[in-house]
């Protein structure tokens, strides 16, 4: 890395379980400063940066972002929380990378990329799945044509999480439901790689809040393609992606939304298993370099990461949740008439 490269200063918005883990990847980042942590809670935020080792913490969101000093704001709230916080770092220009789901509905993405734009602001959809080497290496095979054209996209998340009324996994004024939580992961993995669908059918279990616990969903495609896609908070899953085409398949191993391995397999020969890519930490520092070196070339907008992409899986997710009839009360309201 070069001398003179600009270090710059990172601040934390909530200070939860994903907070913790893109810390410690930060810490793994030469250019990267761990500056300031936020929460509503001032003794949590001071025992988040006490422990990550932030120079400052804030018991307001507000304070935080009228530092002068802090750069780049990583919001980690329940995605409910999403818009508003976007909002609020956007007015005060701090480039913001916003954990997915990035908002409820394609209303508010919409008015976030505005912000975004008005403000001359970089705005990115914090989707570490984009940026893991095993995911672009299986994008480029998929690419690459070698196994033929893509066919049918088989993906799943699901894991078995106790029913607790008032945690933001079943509370629907959190935006509760595996669809945003996990769901999104494999909706990601058709989006990518087949493109928008034509047509979606759902299949929703839901849990005693109203809140959606398990569902599945078939995308259509014009030229014959389909997804079957699952996630659920009621039971294990594989939690893979299998990509079948018409000389083989591929398939992301289990966590296949993180760093993982990738298992080729060729019509008339053995399967063969690309080894995981030796890497340290949990996987975020590849989004995290990825914002620096967009601020480094002065753009207000990921290339790869982009609006674009983040607003068609919102359009995506929303056309799921009419079909399943999911819905999130007064933020919805007029988005579905």
């Amino acid at each position: 890395m070069s001398e003179n490269r600009k270090i710059y200063n990172w601040a934390v918005l909530g200070c939860g379980k994903i907070a913790n883990k893109m810390a410690h990847d930060l810490k793994l980042l030469p250019n990267a400063c761990l500056y300031a942590a936020a929460s509503r809670d001032c003794q949590r935020a001071q025992d988040f940066a006490t422990g990550w080792g932030f120079e400052v913490a804030y018991g307001s969101y507000e304070e935080m972002v009228a530092d002068p000093k802090v750069d780049i704001v990583y919001i980690a709230t329940p995605h409910s929380h999403h818009f508003e916080h976007t909002l609020l770092c956007l007015k005060h220009k701090k480039a913001v990378l916003c954990e997915k789901a990035f908002s409820l509905n394609v209303n508010e993405v919409q008015q976030m990329i505005h912000a975004a734009r008005e403000n001359n602001t970089f705005l990115m959809e914090a989707f570490w799945t984009m940026f893991q080497p095993s995911f672009r290496q299986a994008q480029n095979i998929l690419q690459s044509g070698e196994l033929g054209n893509l066919k049918i996209v088989r993906s799943d998340f699901a894991f078995n999480a106790p029913f607790i009324e008032y945690n933001r996994l079943y509370n629907i004024e959190l935006g509760g439901g595996s669809l945003l939580d996990i769901g999104i992961y494999t909706v990601f993995a058709a989006l990518t790689s087949l493109g928008v669908p034509k047509l979606i059918k759902t299949f929703a279990e839901f849990s005693p809040t109203g809140s959606e616990e398990s569902i599945s969903m078939i995308f259509k495609y014009p030229d014959g393609a389909m997804a079957n896609l699952t996630s659920s908070f009621s039971a294990y899953s594989p939690t893979q992606t299998e990509y079948w085409c018409e000389k083989g398949y591929l398939v992301l191993n289990p966590r296949w939304y993180a760093p993982t391995n990738i298992t080729i397999f060729k019509e008339g020969e053995e399967p063969q298993t690309l080894p995981k890519e030796h890497f340290e930490g949990w996987g975020y520092q590849y989004e995290a370099a990825h914002v620096m070196e967009c601020l480094d070339r002065g753009i207000i907008e990921s290339p790869l990461m982009n609006w674009k992409l983040s607003l068609g899986l919102m359009q995506v997710l929303d056309r799921i949740r009419i079909d399943a009839g999911i819905f999130f009360g007064d933020r919805d309201k007029n988005l579905f008439s």
